[in-house]
């Protein structure tokens, strides 16, 4: 920054009101670039099963949670329960996720408490 004259004491430099108006836009652009920046790398940070999931994948925990709309769980739960269950079956498997769950409890608890279904 240019300084262009002082103050009568001089301690304090004055700017011209360019370089403040400058400095704040200045700021700004640098916060904004900062938080779009911290957006990113927060939704970097979400990776979970239907990230990593293939289309067919989908289509599975798509129907399953159609399956299980009704049953009184939050949309987050249903969608972490068949997301969990989806990643525990065989890729050649032919059955629907709500089909398989009942031949297997196991897993169908383990995902229950995972996905915080009550």
């Amino acid at each position: 920054m240019k300084r262009h004259e002082t103050s009568l004491d001089n301690q304090l430099p004055i700017y011209s009101m360019d370089e403040n108006i400058y400095e704040r836009n200045y700021m700004k652009r640098y916060l904004f670039a900062i938080m779009v920046f911290a957006f990113v790398l927060s939704l970097s940070g979400l990776a979970t099963a239907a990230d990593k999931a293939t289309p067919d994948d989908m289509k599975w925990i798509a129907q399953c949670i159609i399956d299980n709309k009704d049953e009184g769980q939050p949309m987050e739960v249903v969608q972490k329960y068949c997301e969990c269950m989806n990643s525990k079956m065989d890729d050649n498997e032919t059955q629907t996720v709500t089909q398989w769950e009942k031949t297997h409890p196991k897993e169908r608890k383990e995902c229950s408490d995972k996905a915080g279904w009550k």
